[in-house]
């Protein structure tokens, strides 16, 4: 099926190459009259690689149910499948972020050969301790009243030695980090005790943490709410902090756009953990009301170019060396096709960096020292308010992607092929 697509980026690039090289040398003048050295901005985006995650190449759900499309991966080598089709696309997804016990396979050297036949890096890797699957043997060790946070030792015994072998799962694909999200909490006042949940928590990870291969991170990932709707035992971003440093070095954490309450200024946290030096990845996705894993920048834009900010500010003072964020879409389509979706996501990461790369920082700090927000403002929102997707087009083009992605997928029938191909029944995973 890559043949087609590869079909269609030819095509897009003997039909509208001309088009685009008036509209990026264009836009090259524009900038080069700001000062912006526009092939130093390509050279940085060429560098980005956002990676895919196997839940979201299949439908997504809902609380109450989920809605299966024809074409759905149904293994994780159709998973890969789909992420090397992406990449063929963008040239900016040659990662995939896997997910066990949803992905675990038959076959980790096969599907090791798999990966490096199709060109894609295993990224971080990420545990699941919110569901049970198969019900364990042992009632106290099932996950239904936590997991690293129990108070029975049966459930965090189990829910270590998962994580640990998720690392080793993951070191033998390649990956270098460990996600851990938790849904441990609490739903009524009483149920537990909060500082023996996160003692217990902290002691659990410490014991994860300890099976690190050299050279890997954990990221502690933090979410208010959900499932647990009174306490959750990682509920921000500063116990998030607490726990990495009571781990260790190789702990950092990771901030999903979604996981945070109303109105939370999410650049200001990734300014702080930058600051700390622990700021480890990112799930980007977007939210109107509260975890709700929309596509990237569909609904905050501007949050996400400040972010952005946030870390092209943090590179260029060398706040990034030795460890840059490893980027990461967590996206849930309940009506979209989910690899459309992820092209919108991809395509919005890249334009808010690139917004990023083209700020005129001068402005904004002569403005910062005059304590001038007018002009602060004006600096940001001129970064902001540029259409620089001829620029993201540009470096697409010189690796090879197609000029409009969506447009690709779409005239090369992936979805029909697969569909035809795969049939319609529900994914693995969400």
């Amino acid at each position: 099926m890559t043949d087609a697509l590869a079909e269609q980026i030819r095509r897009q690039q003997s039909r509208d190459g001309a088009m685009h090289d008036d509209d990026f040398n264009h836009l090259a003048r524009q900038l080069g009259r700001r000062g912006v050295d526009v092939e130093a901005v390509v050279a940085r985006l060429s560098g980005l690689r956002i990676a895919v995650p196997s839940w979201a190449l299949g439908a997504g759900g809902t609380r109450f149910g989920r809605f299966t499309q024809a074409g759905e991966p149904h293994s994780v080598e159709q998973k890969v499948m789909d992420v090397a089709a992406i990449d063929c696309l963008t040239r900016a997804n040659g990662e995939i972020s896997l997910h066990i016990p949803w992905d675990r396979p038959d076959d980790p050297a096969g599907l090791k050969e798999c990966l490096a036949a199709s060109g894609i890096v295993c990224g971080p890797i990420n545990s699941n301790t919110f569901q049970d699957g198969e019900a364990p043997n042992d009632a106290r060790a099932s996950y239904r009243y936590g997991s690293v946070s129990n108070v029975w030792e049966e459930a965090r015994a189990r829910a270590v030695d998962h994580m640990v072998g998720v690392i080793a799962l993951g070191e033998a694909l390649g990956s270098r980090a460990l996600t851990v999200w938790l849904a441990d909490g609490t739903n009524h006042p009483g149920q537990t005790s909060f500082r023996g949940a996160l003692d217990r928590t902290i002691d659990s990870l410490s014991r994860v943490y300890a099976a690190l291969p050299e050279g890997w991170s954990l990221y502690t990932e933090h979410k208010p709410f959900e499932p647990a709707f009174y306490s959750s035992v990682n509920p921000d971003w500063g116990t998030s902090l607490l726990i990495a440093r009571e781990l260790g070095p190789q702990a950092r954490c990771l901030v999903d756009l979604g996981h945070h309450l109303p109105n939370t200024n999410i650049e200001q946290v990734v300014a702080t953990l930058l600051h700390e030096r622990r700021l480890g990845g990112f799930h980007f996705n977007d939210s109107k009301y509260g975890d709700d894993d929309l596509t990237t920048g569909s609904i905050h834009p501007f949050q996400l170019f400040l972010i952005c900010h946030e870390l092209v500010e943090a590179e260029r003072e060398g706040l990034l060396a030795g460890h840059p964020p490893d980027l990461m879409i967590d996206a849930s389509h309940n009506v979209k096709d989910p690899m459309e979706d992820i092209l919108q996501s991809t395509e919005a990461i890249l334009v808010a960096y690139a917004q990023a790369l083209i700020l005129e920082t001068g402005v904004l700090a002569e403005a910062r020292a005059r304590n001038d927000a007018t002009l602060a403002q004006n600096a940001l929102q001129g970064a902001f308010r540029s259409d620089v997707r001829p620029l993201v087009c540009e470096v697409r083009r010189r690796k090879g992607g197609a000029l409009d992605p969506l447009a690709a997928l779409r005239a090369a029938g992936y979805r029909h092929e697969t569909a035809r191909q795969r049939g319609f029944r529900r994914a693995t995973g969400l």
